[in-house]
C-alpha cells in the first residue's frame, strides 16, 4: 500500500489480485487502485469481473536524502538540475544541457 496525499486528505494506493483462475491478464499479475479509506474493499475485477482480493503489502520507505545523491540519480540513468536563478537551471548529474533556461 503506498500513500498519495491530496491536500490534507492521505488516499493509499491498494493493491489487488484474482483470487483463482479464470481471470484476464490485468488481475491475474496484479494491479494498483487509488482508493479513499472510506471506499469499499473492492470484489470484483472492474475488467473481467473475476474475484479479487487486496494484497498486503509492506510500505515503501524512504531512508533519507541518501537516494538522490547526484551519483545514484545518473546511476539509475536520471538527470537533476538545481535552480540558480529565476528560470536558471544547473545540471548537477546525469546527461544533457548543462544549463537550462527561459530566454
Amino acid at each position: 500500500m503506498g500513500v498519495h496525499r491530496r491536500g490534507e486528505v492521505i488516499v493509499p494506493f491498494y493493491e489487488y489480485t484474482a483470487n483463482e483462475s479464470p481471470g484476464c491478464p490485468h488481475c491475474l499479475a496484479g494491479f494498483t487502485v487509488l482508493q479513499r479509506l472510506r471506499d469499499p474493499v473492492l470484489s470484483a475485477c472492474p475488467q473481467c469481473g473475476t474475484a479479487i482480493r487486496r494484497v498486503i503489502s509492506p510500505p515503501s520507505l524512504v531512508s533519507g536524502q541518501s537516494d538522490l545523491k547526484p551519483s545514484r540519480l545518473e546511476q539509475a540513468g536520471f538527470t537533476q538540475y538545481r535552480k540558480i536563478g529565476k528560470g536558471v537551471y544547473e545540471k548537477t548529474a546525469g546527461k544533457g544541457p548543462g544549463v537550462i533556461s527561459a530566454d
